[in-house]
């Protein structure tokens, strides 16, 4: 459970300890351009305010504006730690807005390649956690990892960050055995270095005072939230878009869907570590039966949707990503929503923070690993 509330002042009465107390919007424990107002007495939070807007773009807008081809950097810009799950999520939209068929090969390379993203977002997150925390080696530990993941994503999609790499029918490029080698070598090497992560945080006593009953959230707030990914997992209620909605043939594959029970910071920490383990399982079995031919099947140069109205969810790495497209025919969107899980999953840290310590608060905000520039988008 919460830790007790413990203020003896309400936000009408105001004491000797009272005050107003601004975290962000240039801190790092908020992790972007994120103020959080907060109303404290002492060390507990009376009331929480979540500011936004440091970083809004108009994304939906922009994208509105654009041709279908043109709008996918941009979209990736919005997550830029699982950048790859924004490209796969546009272009599977204008794909089945206009029924363009994908080459199988091209499927199990994006699953790999996406795949691997989500195992470097959560690794800088994991890192990122841990510092928050006051530990600085597993942020280290993490990016040290993380750069071979980047050096070997790099090499296929020429970026190290805002990936754009999938494109409409497929991929741009085909990838050869050597960089596939490079990938399972990785996987081999990687899974030897993770009984470091658990040995130096997953048992240490003082990394379970920290989260373990800190940031409790109970099943039904999680659903009546919207929230999703390891946070909605984390109170275990078992939904993950890939399992449950495959898409790119996510449903070939043999993998779990890590769930655990307790609702706080260390459950959301338990699963994002076995989501790790998961995803590279996912990726070992992408290479394995990767098929060979084409990876892009043949697509207009102009792209013209029809008229129509198309949503697309995925897993992210931070939950359910849903992009609803409206078509009135022609090389614009004539319409663009973006359903993304930041936004949502941030929506109860009001809730969570009351009556918490100024130190647990910053777990918690740890905990949910927002990527603020989706949130604001």
């Amino acid at each position: 459970m919460n830790r007790p509330i413990q203020p003896t002042y309400t936000l009408d009465k105001v004491g000797e300890e009272n005050f107003a107390l601004n975290l962000g919007p240039q801190h790092p424990g908020t992790h972007g351009v994120l103020r959080v107002v907060l109303h404290m007495d002492g060390e507990y939070i009376l009331q929480a305010d979540p500011v936004l807007g440091y970083g809004h773009r108009m994304q939906e807008k922009i994208a509105e504006n654009m041709t279908y081809p043109q709008a996918l950097p941009y979209v990736c810009r919005m997550d830029y730690l699982g950048a790859l799950s924004y490209n796969l999520a546009w272009v599977l939209a204008v794909e089945k807005l206009c029924q363009f068929e994908v080459p199988e090969r091209a499927e199990a390379i994006r699953v790999i390649a996406t795949e691997l993203n989500r195992i470097s977002s959560h690794l800088l997150w994991w890192g990122a956690f841990l510092l928050d925390l006051g530990g600085f080696t597993p942020f280290l530990q993490a990016l040290t990892d993380r750069e071979r993941i980047l050096d070997i994503l790099e090499e296929v999609t020429g970026s190290r960050l805002t990936y754009c790499y999938f494109r409409f029918g497929g991929l741009p490029s085909d990838v050869d055995e050597a960089w596939l080698t490079r990938v399972l070598d990785f996987i081999k090497e990687f899974r030897d270095r993770l009984p470091r992560y658990h040995d130096l945080v997953t048992g240490n006593v003082i990394f379970h005072h920290r989260s373990k009953d800190v940031g409790v959230i109970l099943p039904f707030d999680a659903a009546g939230y919207g929230l999703s990914g390891p946070i909605l997992r984390g109170s275990g209620i078992n939904f993950d878009v890939r399992k449950h909605e495959p898409y790119s043939g996510y449903d070939r594959y043999d993998f779990e869907v890590p769930v655990d029970q307790n609702g706080d910071c260390l459950g959301r920490y338990n699963v994002r570590m076995a989501e790790i383990e998961q995803s590279l399982r996912i990726i070992e079995q992408a290479i394995s039966a990767i098929p060979e031919g084409p990876v892009r099947s043949k697509v207009p140069k102009l792209i013209k949707a029809p008229e129509g109205e198309v949503a697309v969810a995925v897993e992210t790495p931070r939950g359910q990503l849903v992009i609803y497209i409206v078509s009135e025919g022609g090389k614009k969107p004539y319409r663009v929503k973006y359903r993304v899980p930041s936004f949502a999953n941030l929506s109860i840290f009001a809730k969570m923070a009351k009556g918490q310590l100024l130190a647990d608060a910053l777990a918690i905000l740890g905990s949910l690993d927002m990527v603020i520039p989706e949130v604001d988008r």
